[in-house]
């Protein structure tokens, strides 16, 4: 398990490298954010984001452990960036590396639905209007919900 917060982009093709080392992994489930140019029919010129030093680690590694209680993963490596990010910049990436591909798939979706609504980060948008805060969206909520651990949501 490795989780990073950086302001360095990262290269997706190396982190899945580095997962597949293990030979029991089967299956690798990957999931990659990127700046959208468009949100709330505004254009986005850039997103700024920012973190807690110390408590944004601990928060995604809870995340990751609360994976790891639930399906059975060889490992899973978490990266989010933070700083000013532009259209088409990764800002996370999600990699989790398990036996067998159903285990991978749901534990890539749960860690990435809970990073969305748990994680202590602070984004600002810039668009032609002015500078935005961006809280999660009502359909972020929805999603972590359906997995069900009380006092999460």
């Amino acid at each position: 398990m490795s989780v990073s917060v950086q302001q360095e982009d990262f290269d997706v093709g190396a982190e899945l490298t580095a997962l597949r080392q293990d030979p029991s992994v089967g299956a690798i489930a990957s999931f990659v954010g990127t700046v959208r140019d468009i949100n709330a029919g505004d254009g986005v010129a850039s997103l700024t984001l920012e973190h807690y030093p110390g408590m944004t680690e601990k928060a995604l590694t809870e995340i990751v452990e609360q994976a790891h209680a639930r399906w059975t993963l060889n490992a899973v490596r978490v990266i989010h960036r933070v700083g000013e990010l532009r259209p088409t910049d990764q800002i996370v990436l999600v990699a989790v590396a398990c036996r067998h591909r159903g285990d991978a798939f749901q534990a890539c979706e749960f860690i990435m639905d809970y990073l969305k609504t748990q994680a202590p980060f602070w984004k600002k948008e810039e668009t032609a209007a002015g500078a935005r805060w961006v809280d999660a969206r009502d359909s972020d909520h929805d999603a972590a919900k359906r997995w069900g651990l009380p006092g999460q949501v």
